[in-house]
Parts: C-alpha cells; sequence; structure tokens
C-alpha cells in the first residue's frame, strides 16, 4: 500500500532521544547541508546485523543454560534470564533497523510502532535489570545471612514489575511512531514521531529527561552504590578470602562495560539537545556534522551491550561456565574427560562457597 504523502517540516521531527532509530539531519531542510562522512550505510548494516547474529547466539545460550538449572538456581540466575531474554528481544529488532539505516522504512506503520515500542520496552527492561542485579549481588556479599530466603521469593514479583514498567515507559514512542512519506522527500519514507508544532518541542525532551533520567543516570547510580560497597567488602576479605581479587575485576567489568557503551551516547544525545535548543550558540556546518556522526558511532556503540552482556554476566562466571559444561556434555559436544578437565580447576577454587548456593563471581 502506498503511503500518503504529508506535509511535514521536517525540522519538527529531529531525532531527540529516540537512539533505536538512525539519525535524519540529512534529510532535514536546514540552511547547511549536513551530511554522514565517511560513513557507509552498508558498513552500518553489516555492523548491525553481526550485532544481532551474536547477541542471539549468547543471549540464547545463557536462557537455554539457566532453565537447565534444575537445582541450584539462584536469583542472580534468574535476573541473568530475564537480562537474556531482554537483550534477545532488542537484539531482534536490529535487522528492520539495518534495513532503515541501507535504504528507508519499507515495513509499514504497524512495524514501525510495534518494533519501536519492542525496542524500548528491551532497552528499559535491560537497564532496570543490571540495577537488580547489583542489588542482588550487595545482597549476597554484603548482606548474605539476612536477606537470602527474601530475595527468593521476591525475584518473581521484582522482574514482574521491571517487564511492566517497561511496557508502560515504551507506550509514548509506540503510539507516536508512524511511517510517514513527507511531502518534500518523494519515495522515501521514515519511521518517526507523528507530532504537530504545538507539542513536539516539549515531547521530545520530556522523552529525552525520562530515557536520560531512567535510562542511564539512575541505574548508574545504584550500580554505583551497590558495587561500591560491595567492593569494600571483598577488600576486607570477611565473606570471600582468596576470590576477592577475581571477583573485584568481574564487578569493574560489569561497570565499565555499561558505563563504555551508555556514557558516548548519553554525551552525543545531551551535546544535540542542546544545539537544537540554540543552547550552544551559533554552530556551523561543520560542527553539526561531527554531532552527527558522533550520534551514528554512539548508537552502535550501545547496540553493542546485547551482545557484550552474555560474556560479562555469564561466562565470566564460574558457576555459569561449569553449568555450560555440564549442557555440553548432556548434548554430547564434549567429551566427560575434558568437561572435568575444564571443571576442575574452577570447582577446586569455588570449594569455599559452595554452601552459600550463589554465584559471587558471576
Amino acid at each position: 500500500m502506498e503511503m500518503p504523502e504529508m506535509d511535514v517540516d521536517l525540522s519538527l521531527f529531529v531525532e531527540f532521544l529516540n537512539f533505536t532509530y538512525p539519525p535524519i539531519d540529512e534529510l532535514m531542510g536546514v540552511p547547511c547541508n549536513v551530511s554522514i562522512l565517511g560513513l557507509s550505510s552498508v558498513g552500518l548494516m553489516i555492523t548491525y546485523i553481526a550485532v544481532f547474529i551474536f547477541s542471539v547466539l549468547g543471549n540464547s545460550v545463557v536462557i537455554y543454560v539457566v532453565c537447565c538449572m534444575a537445582r541450584g538456581r539462584t536469583t542472580t540466575d534468574v535476573y541473568l534470564m530475564h537480562l537474556a531474554m531482554a537483550d534477545l528481544l532488542f537484539s531482534s529488532t536490529l535487522p528492520f533497523w539495518a534495513v532503515y539505516v541501507y535504504s528507508h522504512w519499507i515495513f509499514g506503520t504497524f512495524l514501525c510502532k510495534f518494533l519501536s515500542g519492542l525496542q524500548d520496552a528491551a532497552f528499559y527492561c535491560g537497564v532496570f535489570l543490571l540495577a537488580c542485579i547489583s542489588v542482588d549481588r550487595y545482597l549476597a556479599i554484603v548482606k548474605a545471612t539476612r536477606a537470602l530466603a527474601q530475595r527468593r521469593h521476591l525475584v518473581g514479583l521484582v522482574c514482574g514489575a521491571v517487564w511492566l514498567g517497561a511496557g508502560l515507559l515504551s507506550l509514548p514512542v509506540a503510539l507516536q511512531r508512524e511511517a510517514i512519506q513527507p511531502e518534500d522527500l518523494e519515495g522515501q519514507i521514515i519511521c518517526f514521531e507523528n507530532l504537530t508544532a504545538a507539542s513536539s518541542d516539549r515531547w521530545r525532551v520530556g522523552v529525552r529527561v525520562i530515557r536520560h533520567v531512567l535510562g542511564f543516570f539512575l541505574p548508574l547510580s545504584v550500580m554505583v552504590v551497590c558495587y561500591s560497597c560491595t567492593a569494600a567488602t571483598l577488600f576486607r576479605g570477611v565473606r570471600i578470602g582468596g576470590q576477592k581479587h577475581k571477583a573485584m575485576r568481574v564487578i569493574l567489568a560489569v561497570v565499565l562495560a555499561f558505563v563504555a557503551c551508555w556514557l558516548p551516547r548519553n554525551i552525543s544525545v545531551l551535546v544535540d539537545t542542546l544545539m537544537r535548543s540554540g543552547s550552544l550558540g551559533e554552530e556551523t556546518c561543520e560542527f553539526q556534522n561531527r554531532v552527527s556522526v558522533a550520534l551514528y558511532v554512539t548508537e552502535v556503540m550501545a547496540f553493542t551491550h546485547c551482545a557484550v552482556n552474555p560474556v560479562l554476566y555469564a561466562f565470566i562466571g564460574q558457576k555459569f561456565r561449569n553449568q555450560l559444561l555440564v549442557v555440553l556434555h548432556k548434548h554430547g559436544l564434549i567429551s566427560k574427560r575434558l568437561m572435568v578437565a575444564y571443571r576442575s580447576g574452577s570447582v577446586n577454587s569455588t570449594a569455599s562457597q559452595r554452601s552459600r548456593n550463589t554465584s559471587v563471581t558471576l
């Protein structure tokens, strides 16, 4: 069905915080011609597909292995499974945006709304679960003797609340997104918010503030506080003993990966907000082009986080690695001798921790 032409002012459809879709600065009727120099649409499409493949493989393995844990499944394992599900949903939308980057939106209004809402919900769910994992790790290490039983009963309710909250936060973008064919872009269709001029500025500023606060700064604050307290306990060595240094490496990797993937994106979006609001004064075309390039590059960095999560939150953890070897042996992919050989080192090193029934080095 051919999309109707719409008389829209593309300057009102500036991409603010909706990082999941390519910036359309080159489509705007601005005085200077802003182009994305040095970035190939084919290269971006290949990158998105590669992230999709690695994310699907890694997160599918995480989900399957956790589901195979008939005994000894901890609250952290449950959070990891939900995190992998969120990353899997997030990455499942990447092929569509890869086509969008290379060409234009060819999937219609329904998929525009559905995929926009799905990716937003998966994004919020993933970030909230990262914060939940940091709290769970804090309770497991710092408050282990007092909170273990309560955490097991609450994990289902917490995960349900996370998915519900993420779904509600994704509704505004999903409802406003439409497949639009601007009048001055013949044959080109974009997946964008269909807003009136009177409400567009306030809407996008509001969405951006919510995403900055709830989607980055608040979860990061929770992670920093919880991991700081956890690190203090590990350095004192009152609970972990000889494993405290390995646990600290994993914790630092978790925090640094989150910051490395999302901080550049938040900074570039913040600069873009200030630029479009005129707070930075008069900008040159070169500056606008650099901001556009930064939005593209940091978007790719943010996307990679869903593929990095399985490595940081699962494969580094000794408990998960042992369970993965058991699953591989069960399906005949590795021999028992190989499984025992790879398990022996981690089993001996964690013998003193088994009674706690939790993966503190994850």
